[in-house]
């Protein structure tokens, strides 16, 4: 749902200045639980410098890519190429060496790879804004794709709520001048309460329930497990996408999505029996 009332806070603030408000509301909110639910743990100097860039990868990066992303294409284009999430993770796993190639991971890869070309690159040209517009949430998927597959250690050392304070509080610094001054030039008195109740939406659900979530999930089981719950996002919004933004299916939405479904499945189908097991071990994973 985050693409759709994206797509409604865009019609009144600048992409910009909306990853601003989400990243701050986001870290005030975080800095709160963290302070009367996280357990207080010093953070080590060393650490530091990886919090700043996971918050690069995971923040600054995912967001900006995304929403600006999302005010050129489909909420349906959006969510389809976020289900990329589970190959990028594993491909940055398999580059820094946490996960090995097998036939299977490529030929999943592959197939992932044909839908995003396929949808990405319609008309042999980025001059397209739907076109650039998909590009830079192939890009996001990777940035977070990349955050999910480092970030697993340093969730378990110092806790969610710990990491995704420090991370969120860096991203502050990235984002606020940058989305401030977009929307000094904004008349934000004339935004309706509609739009100012989709940003505390997003605020809420789809940056502070889902961070949290994924960075406890992390912290119990492996990265590309918790990845492969991206794909309960397309079919929320393929679901509402027609009804609330008039947008509309097309074939080339069709076969890509196929392709890329059958390479995420490909890549992480045994991943999904091991997440079997790691469910058995840690049962309290469902209780969200």
């Amino acid at each position: 749902t985050w693409p759709i009332f994206g797509k409604i806070a865009l019609t009144a603030l600048p992409s910009t200045g909306l990853v601003a408000i989400r990243v701050l509301g986001a870290s005030i909110a975080f800095l709160i639980l963290q302070r009367t639910l996280g357990r207080r743990q010093k953070i080590e100097k060393k650490d530091y410098a990886r919090l700043a860039t996971y918050s690069l990868l995971g923040v600054v990066l995912n967001q900006f890519l995304f929403v600006k992303g999302l005010s050129l294409t489909t909420a349906i284009n959006a969510t389809l190429l976020g289900t990329t999430i589970p190959v990028f993770t594993l491909l940055v796993s398999l580059t820094i060496g946490y996960d090995r190639l097998s036939v299977r991971k490529a030929i999943g890869i592959a197939l992932a790879a044909a839908g995003v070309i396929y949808l990405l690159y319609p008309e042999g040209s980025f001059t397209n804004d739907t076109a650039f517009g998909n590009l830079l949430i192939v890009l996001n998927s990777l940035a977070y794709g990349a955050y999910i597959a480092v970030s697993k250690d340093m969730i378990k050392r110092y806790g969610a709520l710990n990491v995704l304070a420090w991370i969120f509080l860096f991203g502050c610094i990235a984002t606020l001048p940058i989305g401030g001054y977009a929307l000094a030039g904004s008349s934000l008195n004339q935004v309706s309460a509609g739009v100012w109740l989709a940003v505390i939406y997003i605020v809420l659900v789809p940056t502070v329930g889902a961070y949290y979530l994924n960075a406890w999930a992390l912290a119990r089981v492996e990265p590309s497990t918790v990845a492969v719950y991206i794909y309960l996002q397309p079919l929320i919004a393929f679901a509402l996408a027609p009804l609330i933004l008039n947008e509309r299916w097309n074939p080339r939405t069709l076969i890509a999505s196929v392709l890329i479904f059958s390479g995420v499945a490909v890549v992480t189908l045994k991943t999904r029996s091991q997440a079997i097991e790691e469910v058995a071990e840690h049962p309290e994973a469902l209780s969200h």
